[in-house]
């Protein structure tokens, strides 16, 4: 069952506006943006750009850019779904694009303080390179997701169920590969890394979770 026509066109406008960001990024950098698009199956792309990165890298901007604007269309049409709503509201997509921003900025600039406290930026900064770089790919990866559930059918839990189990294995993915490359230096850090995760991987979660379910 296809939506409303009208409500489309807003889904439609955000689409198209990730995809022309996209060809941006490919047409500023094709060579690394082919790199890129393999990052899952080859750690190439993160052994040679991780050695490149720069605090302001438009690459990574242009992906970061589509990252809000697919993870708040998909958190969009989740919203509807569970509220059972079929109200298009722009300024409840603008509230969700900033507020995941904001959030994944502040965490990855509180990251980068704890580098430098624990005097381990260069591993941070890899580290969170790689955490960047597959957060992007999700980005590109929901595009498709966000145009099945607008185009093709009304959503249903299952559906949302496989989307989440594929964008949580990109995710482990890029986890295990973190793992592997610091591993002499976790060994060597073992309390500072549980540390790390329970506070900025974990505890993150579990605020907004609780934020939510409060609500």
């Amino acid at each position: 069952m296809l939506r409303d026509t009208v409500s489309n066109d807003f889904y439609t406008i955000v689409l198209v506006l990730g995809i022309l960001i996209i060809a941006i990024a490919k047409l500023v950098s094709p060579k690394r943006f082919d790199d890129f698009v393999s990052v899952l199956g080859n750690s190439k792309y993160i052994k040679i750009y991780s050695r490149e990165q720069k605090f302001l890298d438009k690459f990574d901007a242009l992906l970061f850019i589509n990252l809000i604007l697919s993870t708040s269309l998909f958190s969009f049409i989740m919203y509807q779904y569970f509220t059972k709503t079929s109200t298009i509201s722009v300024d409840l997509m603008i509230k969700i694009s900033f507020g995941i921003c904001v959030f994944i900025l502040i965490k990855v600039l509180f990251e980068r303080l704890i580098g430098s406290l624990l005097d381990i930026d260069t591993a941070i900064d890899q580290y969170l390179f790689q955490k960047i770089s597959y957060k992007n790919f999700l980005g590109i990866l929901l595009i498709p997701i966000n145009a099945i559930l607008i185009y093709s059918f009304s959503p249903t839990m299952l559906f949302f169920y496989i989307s989440f189990a594929l964008l949580f294995a990109v995710i482990i993915t890029g986890l295990i590969t973190s793992l592997k490359t610091h591993q002499t230096l976790i060994k060597h850090n073992i309390f500072y890394f549980i540390l790390y995760l329970c506070a900025l991987e974990i505890a993150p979660f579990i605020i907004l979770y609780k934020v939510y379910i409060s609500k």
